[in-house]
């Protein structure tokens, strides 16, 4: 299988009070997972409201009244297909989010930031499927290869005119630092990203995000209690503007909030020496409902569904891909 079997494919559809996910979507995505059950549309109308105050308090300067920009959010979805015959199915290969953020003084509106939010069948499978039979088998760590096909499929979507032809810049992913890690905060502090925080090894996920040709960097933004862990493939501070940093803040700390309220709205702040722990106790939640067994869940299914319908069916095409790609 050459690179030119492979058709990568966008879509988009926009994230408001109105959004229904799409029969494809991944259901254990933050804004899909929201987008379910009686309390959906008060589930997202708060969303919404959270970010936008958010980011205003991020970018405060001539902003007074704390309400002069609003962000519009859509769901990006790239599928691929392998092969050029015209019965080859795509298959959902990722999910992001891409911000657009409006000035209600100006009228003006600007991109934010494409990336945000990271949502992977493939990641899914790697996860819940091939890492616990691996260690259900004895073995230690992460298999052999482990992401390298998705870090493959990955960089080749970045390279493909699919992307370059709607987004100006590479993605950058905000996400949840690891329990597993002790961060340590230090002297850097940037005025949207906060306060700069490391690490003295890289933990699965970052390995993870390695293979795909991410970097990664930990900040604890003005009045978070947490850093995030965000990704990113050239120079975080130099290559994106506050606005679009803002953007990715705003958006990523509204769900972490919601979905991991023990480290990301907890009472006190990050100490000096920071572990994070989904074990505390002495933080709050958020009126926003979800449920969060049942998301652990579909992620495992999800895992399982990858594996029928892309993985199986195209194992050696894609190992014999994956491993010449790069030559």
């Amino acid at each position: 299988m050459t690179n030119s079997g492979f058709i990568f494919s966008i879509s988009s559809i926009p994230f408001d009070e109105d959004y229904r996910p799409a029969d494809n979507t991944r259901i254990t995505t933050n804004f899909a997972n929201l987008a379910r059950g009686d309390s959906r549309q008060e589930n997202l109308r708060n969303t919404l409201v959270m970010i936008d105050h958010r980011f205003n308090a991020l970018m405060h300067w001539d902003n007074p009244r704390g309400d002069r920009y609003t962000l519009e959010l859509k769901i990006v979805s790239a599928a691929l297909t392998l092969g050029d015959g015209a019965d080859d199915e795509a298959f959902p290969l990722i999910e992001i989010l891409h911000t657009t953020v409006t000035d209600r003084i100006s009228g003006e509106r600007s991109d934010g930031m494409i990336g945000n939010n990271f949502s992977s069948y493939v990641r899914d499978y790697d996860f819940s499927v091939v890492l616990p039979d691996h260690l259900k088998a004895g073995g230690g760590g992460a298999p052999e290869g482990f992401g390298d096909l998705h870090g493959n499929l990955f960089k080749h979507f970045l390279g493909s005119s699919a992307y370059r032809d709607n987004f100006r810049k590479p993605p950058v992913i905000c996400l949840s630092v690891s329990s597993k890690e002790v961060y340590h905060r230090t002297a850097n502090v940037h005025p949207i990203l906060g306060v700069e925080y490391r690490n003295d090894k890289f933990s699965s996920t970052d390995q993870y995000f390695a293979k795909m040709g991410m970097k990664v960097r930990y900040f604890m933004p003005p009045h978070s209690v947490a850093p995030f862990a965000v990704y990113h493939t050239g120079d975080l501070v130099s290559d994106y503007t506050n606005l679009e940093l803002a953007s990715t803040i705003a958006t990523m700390e509204t769900f972490q909030k919601i979905y991991r309220p023990e480290i990301y709205n907890a009472n006190s702040v990050a100490a000096e020496h920071y572990q994070p722990s989904l074990k505390y106790q002495d933080y709050s939640l958020t009126r926003i409902v979800y449920d969060r067994e049942e998301r652990g869940c579909l992620a495992v299914e999800q895992g399982k569904f990858a594996e029928e319908h892309f993985i199986k069916p195209h194992s050696a095409a894609l190992r014999r891909w994956s491993a010449t790609c790069g030559l």
